[in-house]
């Protein structure tokens, strides 16, 4: 069970209420895993996501720290604080070798459109101590979920392109009319350009006719919006973009990356979180990309530089 804001808690898995005595939560575990058993016809995938629940809430000291908002398989959080809260580490790096270069704010301006959202959800008046808490998170509309989720997926791709190396160039909130049209990342790098959008729909995605679909999918074409908003930036500043790409979480996809053939003329590709340094250092699969280097790269980057501008 991913730790992010459209997952299900701990407790909707098992089918209780976050109140739920420890007598009620241990019935409620036993009757899922009877229900999901895969020997009696049950989903694998949801007997899975029963026992991962339970690995988080199965002892009073387990449920105290979910509850507090720390999770204690992951490496993203600290104990005690929540998994909604963090944002790229600006720590020292062990690693020495040069990062790429990046302009803009990852995630940013979701960043903020979900602390006023929150704001406003709550009420005039009412004191928010903590709008990352997780247990305030849960309990608030999808609407508001899906952004804090969005801003946590595009700082996700930040960390992960940042570590491509000097060869590459990131520009992450890129506008092409009102905000919630941007790109969230492009990266210029000698395997081309790709436009991209880091999402978390909530659920699991699949691939029909060019284009990304599940119960969850919005807005209703993802692949063709990211398609016109780059291309808005190609008549702007005169380039040709290699690729266009939507990162989604691991257990999104079923597979590492899914081509979707051609939308707008150009490879497009969903790719989970954790194979995208890999798409981004060889190039789509289609056999349209080639290596730019020298003068081409050197103006690309140059027309990008003076001609992007970020969503405020």
């Amino acid at each position: 069970m991913p730790d992010s804001p459209m997952s299900a808690s701990a407790y909707d898995v098992l089918g209780v209420q976050a109140s739920a005595t420890e007598v009620e939560l241990k019935k409620a575990f036993r009757r899922a895993l009877r229900e999901t058993h895969p020997d009696t016809g049950g989903d694998p995938t949801k007997f899975a996501a029963v026992q991962d629940a339970w690995d988080r809430v199965g002892t009073p000291e387990k449920r105290r720290r979910y509850d507090a908002g720390s999770r204690t398989n992951t490496h993203s959080t600290t104990a005690g604080s929540s998994p909604f809260s963090s944002r790229p580490s600006t720590a020292a790096r062990e690693d020495s070798r040069p990062r790429a270069r990046t302009h803009g704010h990852p995630g940013g301006w979701r960043r903020e459109r979900f602390l006023d959202s929150m704001r406003e959800w709550v009420g005039r008046g009412v004191t928010l101590d903590d709008p990352y808490d997780p247990a305030l998170v849960r309990s608030a509309p999808r609407e508001i979920r899906r952004t804090l989720a969005d801003a946590l997926a595009e700082e996700a791709t930040a960390r992960t392109v940042s570590n491509l190396g000097i060869g590459y160039t990131i520009w992450h909130d890129v506008s092409t009319g009102p905000p919630e049209r941007k790109l969230d990342h492009i990266v210029l790098g000698p395997t081309g350009l790709f436009a991209m959008l880091s999402e978390d729909f909530g659920g699991e995605v699949k691939v029909r006719r060019g284009e990304l679909i599940g119960p969850a999918v919005a807005p209703e074409k993802p692949m063709h919006e990211l398609a016109a908003r780059a291309k808005s930036i190609s008549r702007q500043l005169k380039v040709n973009f290699t690729c266009f790409v939507i990162v989604v979480p691991d257990d999104a996809l079923a597979q590492p990356q899914i081509s979707l053939g051609t939308v707008k003329g150009q490879p497009a590709v969903v790719v989970r979180q954790s194979v995208l340094a890999h798409l981004l250092r060889t190039g789509p699969e289609l056999g349209r990309g080639r290596d730019i280097g020298g003068n081409e790269l050197f103006d690309v980057r140059t027309r990008l530089t003076s001609g992007i501008r970020f969503v405020e």
